[in-house]
Parts: structure tokens; sequence; C-alpha cells
């Protein structure tokens, strides 16, 4: 399956090339791959983040000049354009090449939870010595998001109620929600990358409808413990 599927993403590949004056060359032929492998291996719904505009790149190409998240969250298209079909996907990033890859979490698609980069080590090292299976890692130099089953809001809340505390520093990404992946530029600096793979450490040997994913509940408890271990009582934000 995964070789037809290749096959399939090279022909849209030389396809692109054929329509564009010069193939994508560096990071504009990372990240398109990277989209079209979420969206046609994976069945991810993906679309590209808004960009970032100015003389230096730090301001976000959207309308609000006090973005908090620049050039790494939806615009146009819109969250709900996100989709799996390849060649909208080639489309897209034939347009802007090189734009950041948001997936749309929920329905369907992974959900993921995140919090700090040394809690989330920390609650990783925790759930392996547990010998919980985990899913795939998404991380950046100052967050980490581990993707889990998709939920529902309402099953999230009735989760979070019976705990006693919830570190505001815990994040989740859920229906209606979005994530950075690789290897989009991380908010603050620095690359978003996998801490682990989807299918496997090197990325292979699983098909969609057989990538692992753990559910919600089996991981929140050391994700709030680890966060709450951390300095400032894990309250504090971080991008």
């Amino acid at each position: 399956m995964r070789e037809i599927l290749g096959r399939r993403l090279q022909r849209l590949r030389n396809r692109l090339q054929s329509l564009r004056p010069a193939p994508p060359q560096g990071d504009a032929a990372a990240h398109l791959d990277a989209a079209l492998d979420c969206a046609a291996t994976w069945q991810w719904p993906v679309l590209p983040a808004v960009g970032r505009s100015g003389a230096d790149g730090a301001r976000c190409a959207c309308p609000n000049p006090d973005c908090v998240v620049p050039g790494a969250h939806p615009f146009d298209p819109g969250l709900l354009a996100a989709t799996t079909d390849p060649r909208m996907v080639a489309w897209w990033w034939a347009n802007r090449p090189g734009a950041s890859v948001l997936l749309a979490t929920g329905g369907s698609a992974p959900c993921a939870v995140s919090l700090p980069a040394a809690a989330a080590a920390r609650a990783v090292v925790r759930l392996d010595a547990q010998g919980m299976r985990l899913g795939p890692i998404v991380a950046t130099p100052t967050r980490w998001s581990l993707l889990v089953a998709p939920y529902s809001l309402e099953r999230l809340g009735e989760l979070l109620y019976a705990k006693d505390h919830v570190p505001s520093s815990l994040r989740f990404h859920g229906e209606g929600g979005y994530l950075l992946l690789p290897p989009s530029a991380a908010i603050g600096g620095g690359q978003v990358r996998w801490e682990r793979e989807p299918g496997g450490a090197d990325g292979s040997g699983a098909a969609a409808g057989e990538l692992w994913l753990p559910e919600v509940e089996a991981v929140v408890d050391a994700l709030v413990e680890a966060s709450s271990g951390a300095s400032g009582g894990g309250s504090r934000l971080a991008y």
C-alpha cells in the first residue's frame, strides 16, 4: 500500500514541477513533501499557514497587528478548507512554496495534548517506564505535542472536570483546532520536528489505518502531573 501511495505522490510531484517555472528547492520542497505525505499517506487534513510579512519576516501576514502566533495559524484558506486531497495540497504549496504545514485536528483526524518541552520530556519517560504505548510526538524548542485519538469537546470537558487542578500550560488541540507540523518554522525561533515519527522511528511500517494513537485519558494524568511539577507550577504559557 505504501509503495502505491509513494508512486502516486511522485506522479503528483512530477506534474507539479511541470506546471511551475522551476521545481521547488530546499525548504520549499521539504514543506511540499511533508504536506503531501500527511494528506496522502496518513489521511490527515492539512492546509498552509498564513505566513509572515515585513522586511524582517517577524510580523504575521494576517490583519491582526498583535497576533501572538505570527505565521502559524490558518487565515486564507480558512481551517474548514483543510483537505486530504493531494491535488489541492499540491496547488496550495505551488502558489505558496515554503508555507508552514497545519494539521486540522479533530473529527476523524488526530487530536493532540501539548505542554512545555521539559515537562513533556519527563512525562514521556514516565509513560515509557509504565509500558504505555505512545503515538507520534511533535516537538518545538518550547513545547511538545503528543498526538492522541480523536476526542469530542464533551468528552474532554468531562475528563477535565474530574481533575482537581489542570495547569494552564497544558493545551488541548481537539475538534476545530490545529497543530503546526514538521518541518515548519516554530513560533519564537527554531523548527518543528518529530520527536517520534508516525509509523515508527523511521516513519515507515504502518498504513494510515494502522497508525497507533493512544486515547486522551491514557496520557492526561501523567501530563498533568509532569506539568504541575514544572517551574512555576506549570502555569506559564509558552509557545
